[in-house]
Parts: C-alpha cells; sequence; structure tokens
C-alpha cells in the first residue's frame, strides 16, 4: 500500500465488520448503561449467594452475564480506537470501558472469598443434587479452580483492598512505558558515507537488519548509550517490580514469585526449570548456527548488531495481499479440510482489518468477543513477514472461533501457555510448505534461515528472558539489592552463555534488560519459549501423517480453558512437564542447520 493512507481511501472489503459486535455505537451505549446497572445490583445477590444452592446460581449466572457483556463493550472500544488512535470519540469510548472493568473488579471482589466460605464440601453436595447440566453442575470447574487456591484466598475485605490498590502495583509498569515510549530520545545516526538518519524504536530493528554495518553499529551504540543515561533509575523502576511481585506472592501465601505467575494456568514451576535446563543442554545447537552465520556474513568478529542481519542475499519475494491468502491456505492444507474452510471463511467473512492507515495501531493481533467471531488486526506489506503474520494471527482467530463455537462462555478463553501453540504450529506448517515448493537454492536457504532465526529469537532468547527474571527474582527475594550493575553483570553473563565464543558480547548487551516492557509482566516470556516448543513438536507429526495428533490437535483447538493447559497439550501427544517436546523441537532446529550449508 505504500505511504498510510486516510481509513477512507481503503476499500471496505479490506476492514474488519465492526457491525458484527455492534450496528452502531449507539448500541454501545446502551450495553454500557446495562453493564452499569448490573455492576450496581451485584451487591444484591452477593449478599444473599451463601443462602441456597439456588441463590448461589443466581449470583453466577448474573456475573457470567456481566462479564460476557463487559468484554463486549471493552473490546469493542478497544478495536475502533485502534483504527484511529488519534480519534477522541473512540479513546474516550476506551477510557469508560476500563473504568467499568475496575469498578466491575471491585464490585465482585468480595464473590471468590464468599464461595470459600461455603467450603468445598458444602458445594459438592450442592452439585451431586443438581441434575441440570446448565445449573451449578455447569461451573464445577469454576468452583474446582478456585478451590485449587483456597490457601491463596484473603477475606473479603482483604480482597477488596488489594482490588482497590491494583492501580499502585502496575505503577512501575506505567513508569517504564511512558519512559520507554514518550520521553526517550536518540541522537541521530550516520551510515558508512556519513549520511544522516533519525533512530526510534521502531527504525532501529530494520537498522539491526541493515547491510550497512557501520548504520548497524551506530544504531546499536546509539540506543543503549541513552539507556546507559538512565540506567539508575531504570533499575530503581525494575526493582520496584520485582518487590511488589514479590509482596503479592507473600502476602497471597506463594513460595515464590514464580509460582504465584504460573499458580493461574496451572503450570507447575518444574516447568519453566525443566525449559531452561532443556536450552542449556541443547545450547551447542545455538553455537553451532552463530557459527554458521559468522562465517556466512564473512566476518573476522560477529558483534551483537550483526545478528539480525539475513545472511541469505534478499530473495525479492513481492507478495500482495490476495497471493498472501492463497499461500496460507495451501500452508496448512495439512491441518484438513474442515480447517481450512473456516479458514476461508474468516479471510471473507469481515475479520481481517488488512492495510495501514493514518493514526492506525501498528502491529498485528487477534481479538474478540464471546458471541460474535474473532477479528484480526494486520498491517500487511507485501513482504514475507506480513505472510507469516497473517498465518500466524489466523492461527490464533481460529483457535478462539472453535473454542467459542465448542464451550460455553466461562470455559471458551485459553491461558497465554497455550495461545502461541496454535499461531506458531501454522508458521511452522507454513514455512515446511513454503521450502519445499522454492524456486530456486537461494529462495529455498532465505527460508530456511527465516526459520533458524525463529528458533533463535523465539525458543533461545525468550529462555534466556526468562533465566533472567528466574535469577533478578529469586536474588529481590532473599533480600539482595539489585543495582543497575548488578543487572547488567547478571544480563552479560547470561549473553555470553547462549551465544557462545563465536559471539563477540559487546558491553552495550548487558542493558538490553533495561529496555524489555515484558519483564514488567513478571514470568510471561517463557510462555514464547513453551508454545514455540510444542508447536514445532505438533507440526513436525502432523506433517509426518501422525493422525492421532492430528486429531488430538483440533480437539484441543475446540477446548478453550475446559482443562488446564499441560492437560490440554496432552491432547496432541505434547507432554511439557517432561524435556521431550523441546528436544523434538531441537531434532528440527537441528535438521534446518544440516540443510542450510555456507
Amino acid at each position: 500500500m505504500g505511504k498510510a493512507v486516510k481509513r477512507s481511501e481503503i476499500d471496505e472489503k479490506y476492514k474488519w465488520n465492526m457491525k458484527d459486535m455492534y450496528e452502531n455505537d449507539g448500541l454501545w451505549e446502551d450495553d454500557v448503561k446495562e453493564a452499569e446497572d448490573l455492576i450496581n445490583g451485584m451487591s444484591e445477590y452477593i449478599k444473599v449467594m451463601e443462602e441456597s444452592p439456588k441463590s448461589l446460581l443466581a449470583l453466577l449466572d448474573y456475573d457470567t452475564r456481566l462479564s460476557e457483556k463487559l468484554e463486549k463493550i471493552y473490546v469493542y472500544a478497544n478495536q475502533k480506537s485502534h483504527e484511529d488512535m488519534g480519534e477522541s470519540r473512540y479513546q474516550d469510548m476506551a477510557g469508560r470501558a476500563q473504568n467499568l472493568m475496575v469498578k466491575y473488579q471491585m464490585q465482585s471482589a468480595p464473590v471468590t472469598p464468599s464461595i470459600m466460605k461455603i467450603g468445598r464440601k458444602k458445594i459438592d453436595e450442592y452439585i451431586a443434587s443438581d441434575n441440570n447440566p446448565d445449573g451449578l453442575s455447569l461451573y464445577n470447574r469454576y468452583f474446582e479452580l478456585i478451590f485449587r487456591k483456597e490457601e491463596h484466598i484473603l477475606d473479603a475485605d482483604k480482597e477488596e483492598l488489594l482490588a482497590g490498590v491494583n492501580d499502585l502495583s502496575d505503577a512501575p509498569s506505567d513508569i517504564f512505558a511512558m519512559f520507554n515510549n514518550a520521553d526517550i530520545r536518540f541522537d541521530d545516526i550516520t551510515d558508512k558515507n556519513g549520511e544522516s538518519h533519525s533512530l526510534t524504536h521502531g527504525k532501529y530493528t530494520a537498522y539491526l537488519r541493515s547491510k550497512d554495518r557501520t548504520l548497524r553499529k551506530n544504531a546499536f551504540k546509539e540506543l543503549y548509550a541513552q539507556y546507559d543515561r538512565y540506567r539508575n533509575t531504570l533499575a530503581a523502576v525494575y526493582r520496584a517490580n520485582l518487590k511488589q511481585h514479590n509482596f503479592y506472592a507473600k502476602v497471597r501465601n506463594y513460595d515464590s514469585g514464580m509460582q504465584y505467575s504460573l499458580s493461574d494456568a496451572a503450570v507447575p514451576v518444574g516447568v519453566y526449570n525443566s525449559l531452561i535446563d532443556a536450552a542449556h543442554k541443547n545450547i551447542g545447537l545455538l553455537h553451532r548456527y552463530i557459527s554458521l552465520r559468522k562465517k556466512a556474513m564473512d566476518l573476522s568478529e560477529l558483534h551483537m548488531y550483526d545478528l539480525y542481519v539475513p545472511i541469505v542475499s534478499d530473495v525479492n519475494m513481492n507478495i500482495d495481499y490476495e497471493e498472501a491468502k492463497q499461500i496460507v491456505i495451501k500452508g496448512l492444507a495439512p491441518l484438513g479440510r474442515d480447517y481450512i474452510n473456516d479458514l476461508k471463511g474468516g479471510l471473507s467473512g469481515g475479520w481481517i482489518d488488512v492495510y495501514e492507515n493514518e493514526g492506525k495501531r501498528t502491529g498485528a493481533y487477534s481479538w474478540g468477543a464471546y458471541g460474535t467471531h474473532p477479528y484480526v488486526l494486520l498491517n500487511h506489506q507485501n513482504d514475507l513477514n506480513s505472510v507469516f503474520t497473517l498465518a500466524h494471527e489466523m492461527g490464533h482467530a481460529l483457535h478462539s472461533y472453535y473454542s467459542d463455537a465448542n464451550q460455553p462462555y466461562i470455559y471458551a478463553g485459553y491461558k497465554i501457555f497455550v495461545a502461541e501453540v496454535a499461531s506458531t504450529c501454522n508458521e511452522a506448517l507454513l514455512v515446511n510448505y513454503l521450502i519445499e515448493n522454492s524456486s530456486s537454492e537461494n529462495e529455498k536457504k532465505y527460508l530456511i534461515n527465516y526459520f533458524l532465526e525463529q528458533f533463535r529469537t523465539t525458543f533461545f532468547r525468550q529462555t534466556m528472558f526468562a533465566e533472567f527474571e528466574k535469577i533478578t527474582h529469586e536474588k529481590c527475594a532473599a533480600g539482595e539489592t539489585l543495582t543497575a550493575d548488578a543487572l547488567c553483570t547478571i544480563y552479560k553473563e547470561l549473553n555470553a552463555f547462549y551465544f557462545g565464543e563465536d559471539a563477540v558480547i559487546d558491553d552495550e548487551i548487558a542493558l538490553e534488560w533495561a529496555r524489555i516492557p515484558h519483564f514488567y509482566t513478571p514470568f510471561y516470556v517463557y510462555q514464547y519459549a513453551t508454545g514455540f516448543a510444542a508447536a514445532v513438536s505438533i507440526s513436525s507429526a502432523i506433517l509426518l501423517g501422525n493422525e492421532d495428533v492430528l486429531l488430538g490437535y483440533l480437539k484441543f483447538l475446540k477446548s478453550g480453558g475446559s482443562s488446564d493447559p499441560i492437560d490440554l497439550l496432552r491432547l496432541c501427544g505434547v507432554d511439557m512437564l517432561t524435556p521431550e517436546p523441546v528436544n523434538e523441537a531441537m531434532k528440527v532446529f537441528e535438521s534446518l542447520l544440516n540443510q542450510f550449508s555456507v
């Protein structure tokens, strides 16, 4: 599409159809008013919820109805605001939706403690005497998840207090986001010809992929020079984040911040530690790739600013959106006729907002609300990355589509731990199709390198991030003061281990921890690595014709949050309690390395 155009200039067939959610903003306003009334009326149901099975069911049905309505209100307002971030009307609507959510959280805070007060024994008796599948029996897993956390739920007054101070716990994240997105500034840099270029977060990534090594080096050094200026402030913000997280873990009677974070998806801490151990055992494969990269680039020294440059000469893959759709359909054919038919329906059914326009949110995502189809935001460019992005986001979208169609509202949502599996499995199937159908040896190598980079960045790099979090949270919990120097030392040593002797571990990279926003959502990034390993393992089995894995995977897509993530992945023949999924993924990584000869 070239330069960003006004939204009104884009063909309607390339815009998502938000009327499928609300025909107009007036209907959204009606739902907001109804939601406000429901929130205000919730206390009356909470007061009597302990009196009888009927009262308890009435409260749960009321809460479910309200939650579903709030989700729809919130998603619509935000997606409309993302069409043009400068449109104040929808920014205001998004803010009002957020305020409604906070009000609901405070109003509903007593629900879980009240259920705890009724007790597991009595609720089991209620369920045993309930022959109605839409009655209390429907909420059996809901109760199971609550009582699983019994020792971590506080009394009603304390829960309401914690709900009220949630905004305070977000302070470190908010401060970092404001600094990183609004306040930090970078000086201009020069390329090998002495020409000046402006540096921003977005341009930094592009510069690191440039063939101009002078430009890459100068971008790298300037970016970290600015973070270095604020190293002590950023260390203080990160320490505050560690402390607030460890505080909540302690208040809620968890053994550690890691256990606190992982408990939401019932993921044992052993999975986290097993991931790091498996990465360590297979680190030789990453070192081999780094060595291959150094040789392919014909460098005497491979610096950290050399890691993102494509090591295969550019392949002209000018792929418009219509062609991208056909490539994705062909690439995902191993998932079967029904999946492909539903994929085609989504591609032509008003799910997708395709092109960039003035003010549109950057990046890509899949989102939506129960009761309407999923939506996908893209900013499609006519390149290979955009083809993979389409496959990736449609993986998320169809996961939601199937879960919503097969699960009641309360079990339709799935945890992040499994979310990346559906998207990454699509990417793995697609790259295999493209490699097998490449038109030249150079194109084949280009595609293999693309997948090798996925292993480096999505598996190994995210695992390195996860290890940094583990170390720093444990040190904070032990009462150690993590200065900027201490954080830099930890981070640089991790880089030295992960990238090996064939990489020069530049001093600047020690500050990378200071610019990673995901660290402000503790123990989150490991899920990218586990999801990637699981997806590669699943896709490999599907490509080998394993019908049981395919059937299990399709069942997994329909299961939402009806079981724990670990159990859902077992449907696909993947047991994340063992190192096997990582080992299977590493076999694929090794095979790709063997195919890529310099």
